[in-house]
């Protein structure tokens, strides 16, 4: 037989309080002292009750739903950003709803307009759609991530800075020319700046580059049918140049990278691929795959922060809406990088040590499973991880060593 479903009747029988009093315990605990908060709580362990989170919804119309509106759950960027935010709910205990907009402005209006229908408390939007001051006419809490963001709260990366990293990889690695590969943005949405600091690098330095302008498609057929396009022109453009190609993402950088293994059954020295947003495919690909890093987690958790600051004011008694939206920025990393130089050095695009003289922040590769047997002075790196790890940190520090500048800074090693 199911036990009684403890009431706030129940729990007011047994501590002697009246039910006004155990429902501000629920809802406005701080309005309690710490004595009967701690007297309801017990009372609480002792009968076993356990929250009716439905209830509580229809009670105060506040139902802890987060909405989530992404373009596609085929790049990998988004499926990672996705499960960054579910990771969130340990610390912030939101539930997420979440939507796939793939075909037009009616179709994310209706997903919008479903969402409300569930009492969501704020809505996360990463796809492209609808503008920004159609979003915010919604009056929900809202914050984007990488798009347009004049009339909405949002949370980027410094694409500038990430083009340039991209370029400056590139170009230490003894590219003839240097190419970016990305979709027609206007200047309106962040990514463009990956376009404008790639070609700002190349043309202050004076490096011959080119912009390739492309409408890569939603799907991976559509994908992998333009990428090989793609590269058959920049086969034909430049047949004797030694090409860096900065790919828009690491999705895209992995099938360009296949397509060249498929042709020549390895990576040509000719070729060096950079990606963008270090997603887990920049890790598991054939030749792991030098990349500008987003710090998803840290966007993830600037997102849910912001959007819970915007919902925690709304709930006051006199709240104040925010003057003007708040526009995060967050620094972009290259990941990827091999110390030691040589082969590997070479195959995947950039000097370490020049590197760390142009960037904020360096994370070398560190893969114990990558090191032959008796590197580093080990008879079998693989099976000694942490004695690998260790001896490829003490040459992360010799190889800077020899890069020191007076008066010049140098990236952090992470």
């Amino acid at each position: 037989m199911s036990k009684k479903q403890v009431t706030f009747a129940d729990i007011a029988a047994y501590t002697h309080f009246s039910k006004t009093t155990i429902s501000r315990y629920f809802n406005h605990p701080d309005s309690l002292t710490l004595e009967n908060q701690e007297k309801i709580s017990q009372a609480l362990d002792t009968l076993g009750y356990k929250k009716n989170k439905l209830a509580k919804v229809l009670a105060n119309g506040k139902s802890e739903f987060i909405g989530i509106i992404v373009p596609n759950l085929y790049l990998h960027y988004y499926s990672e950003m996705l499960a960054q935010f579910l990771s969130s709910y340990r610390d912030y205990h939101y539930k997420f709803l979440v939507f796939a907009s793939e075909h037009g402005a009616e179709e994310e209006q209706q997903y919008i307009e479903e969402l409300l229908s569930y009492q969501i408390e704020g809505l996360i939007v990463l796809s492209h759609t609808l503008s920004s001051k159609e979003l915010a006419e919604y009056h929900v809490p809202i914050v984007t991530i990488e798009r347009e963001d004049e009339y909405v709260c949002s949370v980027n990366t410094d694409n500038y800075m990430g083009g340039v990293q991209a370029a400056t990889v590139l170009a230490k690695s003894g590219c003839d020319i240097l190419i970016h590969a990305n979709s027609d943005f206007p200047s309106t949405i962040p990514a463009y700046g990956r376009i404008q600091g790639f070609q700002d690098f190349c043309e202050t330095n004076g490096l011959e580059h080119r912009i390739m302008i492309r409408n890569f498609g939603a799907s991976f057929e559509e994908n992998n049918a333009e990428i090989a396009k793609l590269l058959q022109e920049i086969e034909e453009i430049y047949p004797e140049k030694k090409a860096g190609i900065f790919m828009p993402n690491d999705t895209h950088a992995n099938i360009l990278l296949n397509l060249i293994i498929r042709k020549y059954s390895t990576l040509p020295e000719r070729y060096k691929i950079v990606g963008f947003d270090n997603s887990p495919v920049s890790r598991e690909a054939a030749f792991p795959i030098t990349t500008v890093g987003q710090q998803m987690d840290k966007i993830a958790q600037e997102a849910v922060e912001l959007l819970s600051l915007q919902i925690s004011e709304r709930k006051k008694r006199r709240p104040k809406p925010l003057v003007a939206p708040i526009h995060k920025v967050l620094a972009a990393d290259v990941f990827g990088a091999v110390m030691g130089g040589g082969i590997d050095s070479d195959t995947v695009g950039q000097s370490y040590g020049d590197m760390a003289n142009q960037l904020d922040y360096i994370c070398p590769m560190i893969y114990p499973s990558h090191y032959g047997d008796g590197n580093f002075g080990i008879e079998h790196p693989d099976t000694q991880p942490y004695d690998t790890i260790l001896a490829a940190l003490q040459l992360s520090r010799e190889d800077l060593s020899g890069y020191e500048t007076e008066g010049q800074d140098q990236a952090s090693v992470r």
